[in-house]
């Protein structure tokens, strides 16, 4: 990028970003305030709503502003599916906004200080999201959110994304689904951007615009088996990522993997 226009178009994305700071402390405050008074059904449907729709706000501005090119329409497939786990590849610190923007019906497996976080936390609370800080705890709430026709989006190298092309699978997701009875949908992040991957800070501008393709993988029914089909998801997708060819157009179906016995 040209060092005298890297100024200029730093404007629109911090500007960006000032917005999603403003939203999400407006609706915080709102959601601290509505936690107490709500039923935990109503909360949780108010709660992730009220995010996918601030969210898309979000990511409708920056494409019309240009800063950002962005293709995650195949995930509108998946929004009204219940019981789901949706696993992705995790490149950048922005990831969790594209899939929940999509998924309204969706929870996000959350660090158990963002709970206490002043952008995040109240939001996540009424929306009903899950901490990790208690793997018991985490895995008994995911279970019974999936029964109770919810969705969730699981991020399985547990952290961004260190070692190209993915770090290794951390267990859980399997054993939740195996529990559930849930099926796991695959998703693939493409992008080229170093923007929020691990070592990026926040208002460093990249290369722009920043593009995202998202596309559907394979569909894995629950195993008996969790650790099994914890490698098999693994192994799935490292193949899938080092076959990727850039120009690829994303794919908007989903195929069904072999079911372990």
């Amino acid at each position: 990028m040209n060092r005298l226009l890297r100024p200029a178009l730093a404007l629109p994305l911090y500007a960006l970003l000032a917005m999603l700071g403003v939203i999400s402390l407006v609706w915080n405050f709102a959601a601290m305030l509505l936690y107490p008074l709500l039923p935990a059904e109503a909360g949780r449907a108010l709660g992730r709503g009220v995010i996918a729709h601030a969210y898309r706000l979000f990511w409708a501005s920056a494409s019309l502003c240009g800063m950002m090119r962005i293709d995650a329409s195949c995930l509108d497939a998946l929004r009204n599916e219940r019981g789901l786990i949706i696993v992705a590849n995790h490149p950048t610190m922005l990831d969790a906004l594209l899939l929940v923007a999509r998924l309204p019906r969706s929870a996000c497996i959350m660090k158990a200080d963002l709970m206490r976080n002043v952008f995040l936390g109240a939001g996540a609370r009424l929306a009903r999201y899950i901490r990790n800080d208690s793997a018991r705890t985490m895995v008994k709430l995911a279970v019974e959110d999936l029964k109770n026709g919810g969705q969730l989006v699981i991020f399985p190298e547990g952290t961004r994304t260190v070692t190209p092309p993915l770090n290794a699978f951390r267990p859980g997701i399997t054993l939740i689904a195996k529990l559930a009875q849930s099926p796991i949908q695959t998703v693939f992040i493409d992008t080229d951007t170093p923007y929020l991957a691990k070592g990026w800070p926040l208002w460093r501008v990249p290369p722009l615009p920043i593009v995202f393709r998202l596309r559907l993988g394979q569909r894995f029914t629950p195993s008996q088996d969790s650790d099994a089909l914890l490698k098999q998801l693994e192994q799935y997708f490292r193949q899938s990522m080092e076959q990727r060819t850039p120009d690829a157009q994303p794919a908007c179906q989903t195929s069904r993997a072999p079911t372990l016995s």
